[in-house]
């Protein structure tokens, strides 16, 4: 079907508030590569926002889910379990960087998954008080609006949000924010807006995902466990974007000797079947009463079957060890550009495979998307300006289509 008579259906059928990057349609997707309707190919450096670590149709998924298709599709873990479940949430108990026994639960989105971190530490704790961080992002939902530090598109024109969150600042060191300043900031909090021992939980992302990739400093990890011990309050760790393998790590709190008290996962756990989970100290995770937690499709078992397999890959094909390969080869391009193009260039910022790239203004971000798009390869941009281009291609692509997607970059950047 022709491109233009889709995009008409598109505009008639949909509403605008589901914003749309490419004005072309997926036809087929394998790995790291995406043919559209019209027969075009593209690299796909966007992994579908950090879902496919594991590449688009992994054979290993698509086997383990076409297996658990014949058995069952759905009974409601919460009415009728299943051994799956038990054997994922194990696997995850024994990887996740949790201080002494661990539990798990699993459920939908992203969201979905901070939701249900958000009313643990409520339970655990009997406070009601959430600390987050400004340009953090944890969800569309209106608790996960209220937490996510950015404005628009994501809480403007929603009406209020929900009470008793609260934004402290994260430390960028290329904005002029250190961590004494991110730290200052919390306790400016607990002296002017809400009492320490009324709050229940600190979140944060230890790689910003939405908010530009920016990369909490160990010290300041540090500081806000002892915060955190010292008044009583849980520290949450937001892993939907960052987790498994894509910054080197299965989690990026395996960088530090921190431990988190929960942390939230998605996306790529499920490698392009919607699974996500909350993984914590298990006194913690038992806080709720039975009923507490739970949902229709949570733990959906084909997504289960995707995210064992999932596991595996990363296992079997050394993915965390791919993700410093190929980042390294990506961060030597970026620097010797920035070297190229310094008043372009701001900052580069990597972790891993989580990678990005800060220019001076947002146009400028997006004309290296076009460009790039027009050439084949998709790019995602993201910050609070807009003027940052994010690399998330699967850690599964060739070796030779990376390099020519790097190309691509190059020529893109170029073409200024």
């Amino acid at each position: 079907m022709e491109k233009n008579t889709l995009n008409t259906r598109k505009q008639q059928a949909t509403p605008r508030g589901v914003g749309v990057m490419c004005n072309w349609y997926a036809e087929k997707a394998e790995n790291a590569t995406i043919w559209d309707t019209e027969g075009r190919v593209f690299t796909d450096f966007a992994g579908g926002i950090a879902v496919l670590n594991t590449g688009h149709r992994h054979p290993k998924i698509i086997k383990a889910v076409t297996q658990q298709l014949e058995h069952f599709t759905h009974t409601a873990y919460q009415v009728t379990p299943y051994e799956s479940y038990i054997s994922l949430a194990e696997r995850i108990n024994d990887i996740a960087p949790i201080e002494g026994e661990a539990k798990t639960a699993f459920f939908t989105t992203g969201a979905e998954a901070v939701e249900n971190a958000v009313k643990i530490a409520r339970s655990y704790t009997g406070r009601h008080g959430i600390i987050t961080f400004g340009n953090a992002f944890h969800g569309r939902s209106f608790m996960t609006m209220a937490m996510t530090g950015k404005t628009a598109p994501y809480k403007r024109d929603f009406g209020v949000m929900p009470a008793g969150v609260f934004h402290a600042r994260y430390p960028v060191a290329c904005n002029g924010v250190t961590v004494d300043d991110a730290i200052e900031s919390i306790h400016n909090i607990f002296s002017e807006d809400i009492s320490a021992h009324d709050v229940a939980a600190i979140v944060l992302e230890p790689v910003q995902g939405e908010g530009g990739f920016h990369i909490a400093p160990p010290e300041f990890l540090v500081q806000l466990r002892k915060i955190c011990d010292e008044q009583g309050i849980l520290l949450i760790a937001d892993e939907v974007q960052s987790g498994f393998a894509r910054t080197g790590q299965i989690f990026a709190m395996q960088y530090h000797q921190v431990k988190a008290d929960l942390i939230t996962m998605a996306k790529s756990l499920g490698g392009g079947f919607p699974i996500s989970g909350v993984v914590g100290r298990a006194e913690v995770m038992d806080a709720p009463q039975a009923g507490g937690l739970g949902g229709t499709y949570a733990g959906s078992p084909v997504a289960v079957a995707a995210a064992h397999a999932v596991l595996d890959i990363i296992q079997e094909e050394y993915l965390c060890e791919r993700a410093h390969t190929l980042g390294k080869s990506l961060v030597s391009l970026l620097e010797q550009l920035k070297e190229s193009y310094p008043s372009v260039i701001q900052d580069v910022r990597a972790l891993g495979s989580m990678i990005a790239v800060e220019v001076t203004t947002a146009d400028i971000a997006k004309a290296i998307q076009n460009h790039a798009m027009e050439n084949g390869l998709l790019l995602l941009t993201c910050g609070k300006y807009g003027n940052v281009i994010r690399f998330l291609y699967p850690l599964t692509i060739p070796t030779e289509q990376f390099n020519a997607g790097l190309q691509i970059l190059e020529q893109s950047f170029a073409s200024l």
